[in-house]
């Protein structure tokens, strides 16, 4: 070993050693925890209408299905892992063989993937015997797999599909919903808690779907500034002692206030805040760590949702964000508008241009993903149909920022209309 390595042995040695001077129990910051009850905050009657809703199932008795609506981080998802977790533990104690499994339909958008995932979280193959292989065989022996880990492993499952709209069709709500009343599985009793943002969700529902569904619904009302601070507040702890400014919640709160009582970006903010005060080497998390990190929350969150999407759908979005800057007073464009302007940037990066209609149904998929939101106008005068309007669901310096990350869009970076 060369004298070299030995001051950068060193170094390493004092970051491994180093306790974290921000953060002493970040996971309590991390959306997928789910915290202690008393850290729930607002959501007292909605626990308590899932828990009723599900409560047959401690007993191992055939649960209600569920369907949950509500804004994005209006506590949806807390509150249905906190319940069926609290279910199971108290199944348990019941000598109920309660399992219980969660898929987000963001991630898992076709039957058969989450029949693959729900077959894979709920096996146990040294029990059963049975193998899931994540791809290779049909839908249908997939399902038969299903049933058998079912019917072998447990009493009773309640499975919860978050953004279950994210879904391309919903027949697996059909299949189980109705998985023991047509002999699928025999010993098992099943239960869907099914999460949307979009309170319109079962006007697609084929009536099949719906009759054999026969759910409960439950709407849950966006948190308020002060149930906000309250929120963070109770997951203070997650800093160590003295860290937070006395501005820092009450603007976190604030700002998510303004997204319409969202939980989730405010908590993303204060994680944010705290993460860019430690690379900084900050002693303490001030109001301006807490406005950067609001733009780096809208930042994290858009790329998540363009995540994976092809480069023609990020040049029919960045096409839109030019024209809401270029036009102030108007944010909503007609496909013509966007049409126009896509072509341009095609050019410049030397990219194949789709024709109207195709580019048309790649705005259309994007208002399904609620990455763009969309209007449709009337045309007056004899023979004028409906014209489709598109708007940015973020701002524009936000989504331009995201797209130019991608290298293929560079050429991007000074270009203007």
């Amino acid at each position: 070993m060369g004298t070299d390595d030995k001051p950068s042995q060193r170094s390493l040695d004092d970051i491994w050693a180093s306790k974290d001077s921000i953060f002493s129990r970040k996971e309590l910051l991390d959306i997928d925890h789910i915290p202690d009850e008393d850290r729930i905050i607002g959501r007292d009657e909605e626990i308590e209408d899932v828990a009723s809703s599900i409560h047959p199932a401690v007993s191992g008795k055939p649960p209600r299905n569920t369907l949950i609506y509500g804004k994005t981080g209006t506590g949806k998802s807390l509150v249905a892992k906190h319940v069926t977790q609290s279910a199971q533990q108290y199944a348990q104690k019941n000598d109920t063989k309660m399992g219980r499994v969660y898929i987000d339909c963001t991630q898992s958008t076709t039957e058969t993937r989450v029949v693959v995932n729900l077959a894979r979280a709920l096996n146990n193959p040294e029990a059963t015997d049975i193998s899931i292989p994540v791809t290779g065989l049909s839908t249908d022996v997939y399902y038969h797999r299903l049933w058998n880990i079912l019917d072998e492993l447990y009493d009773v499952v309640v499975i919860i599909l978050d953004e279950i709209d994210k879904l391309q069709n919903h027949e697996i709500l059909m299949q189980l919903s109705r998985a023991g009343e047509a002999g699928k599985v025999k010993n098992c009793k099943v239960g869907i808690i099914a999460i949307s943002n979009k309170i319109s969700f079962k006007d697609n529902l084929d009536e099949r779907i719906l009759s054999s569904l026969q759910d409960r619904e439950f709407i849950f009302p966006p948190y308020d500034a002060n149930q906000l601070r309250s929120i963070m507040r109770n997951r203070a702890d997650a800093f160590r002692e003295g860290v937070l400014t006395e501005d820092v919640i009450p603007l976190s709160a604030a700002f998510a206030a303004q997204e319409h009582g969202d939980a989730r970006k405010a908590l993303d903010i204060l994680r944010n805040a705290g993460e860019l005060a430690k690379d900084e080497g900050a002693e303490q998390v001030r109001d301006d760590h807490v406005r950067d990190a609001r733009e780096k929350a809208d930042i994290d969150r858009f790329s998540q949702m363009l995540e994976g999407q092809p480069t023609q759908i990020k040049a029919t979005v960045y096409a839109l964000s030019m024209l809401t800057d270029k036009h102030k007073d108007d944010d909503e464009f007609s496909t013509r508008q966007i049409y126009d302007v896509y072509k341009q940037l095609t050019g410049i990066l030397d990219m194949d241009t789709l024709s109207h209609r195709r580019m048309t149904d790649r705005l259309s998929e994007q208002v399904f993903l609620d990455i763009l939101g969309r209007t449709d106008r009337v045309g007056r005068g004899r023979g004028q149909g409906v014209t489709h309007y598109y708007y940015l669901m973020e701002d524009s310096d936000v989504v331009q920022k995201v797209i130019l990350q991608d290298s293929r869009f560079s050429e991007l970076h000074d270009y203007d209309l």
